[in-house]
């Protein structure tokens, strides 16, 4: 009963995660690129105050919830996918502290009116490292998802 509980618990941190992610490449950053260079400074760096209030929680939750998903399973039906996806998820944790938290730091310094050379280069880094980000989460959940026990007992 406690394993079926975790890895309902995780199948949720990771989809919304990857849902999160996921909306965030596709809808969120695009539109911010419509507006000007101070206004999208502006927005990148409410957004960025926001998200570094609530991800580092739910990244790492995701993860461990992955780790305990993974320690509470019984058999080896499924392990690849859920090692897999678990892998992924860690990467994705991996690359956000040792990439992306660096980027956000500087982009939360940057002056609106006088960087927007900087932010632009910190930008396009940013969006090569959440790219990978996406398709990490994305794919850790699909993984898991296909390594969890079917209803039918199989």
């Amino acid at each position: 009963m406690i394993s079926k509980a975790v890895r309902f618990v995780n199948l949720v941190l990771a989809g919304l995660l990857a849902g999160n992610e996921f909306g965030t490449k596709m809808a969120l950053h695009p539109a911010l690129e419509e507006l000007s260079t101070s206004e999208r400074i502006r927005a990148e760096q409410a957004v960025t105050r926001r998200y570094g209030a609530i991800l580092p929680l739910w990244m790492s939750s995701t993860v461990a919830s992955c780790v305990a998903a993974l320690a509470l399973s019984r058999g080896s039906r499924g392990l690849f996918p859920r090692l897999a996806g678990t892998a992924c998820f860690a990467g994705m944790l991996l690359s956000t502290l040792l990439g992306n938290v660096p980027i956000n730091k500087r982009t939360l310094e940057i002056d609106p009116d006088e960087d927007g050379e900087e932010f632009a280069q910190l930008r396009e880094r940013w969006d090569r490292l959440h790219t990978l980000r996406v398709v990490l989460t994305v794919a850790g959940f699909e993984l898991l998802v296909a390594g969890m026990p079917r209803g039918d007992g199989r």
